[in-house]
């Protein structure tokens, strides 16, 4: 299990989509939510299909936490994002 030195766990991130310009505006708004909320994050992007499929997700972006699909197709609003952590 990943501790952050608060004895809190680290969430893990992934964001799912092929490169496209949402794809990319949610991996930086996912950073940036973590950040103001000083949540330790590790974060991956999962840019292969197969991979992504293997979600069940078949509209990106989508985004994992910690194996859970929290969300998929467009960019998620800010407050939804803020909930995940």
């Amino acid at each position: 299990m990943n501790l952050s030195k608060k004895g809190k766990r680290i969430k893990n991130v992934k964001v799912l989509g092929t490169g496209c310009a949402n794809c990319k505006n949610t991996v930086a708004l996912v950073e940036q939510v973590a950040r103001e909320k000083g949540v330790q994050i590790t974060l991956e992007k999962v840019e292969d299909l197969q991979a992504i499929m293997g979600y069940g997700v078949m509209s990106t972006p989508g985004v994992v936490i910690d194996g859970v699909v929290v969300h998929s197709g467009g960019i998620p609003a800010k407050g939804k994002v803020e909930g995940w952590f």
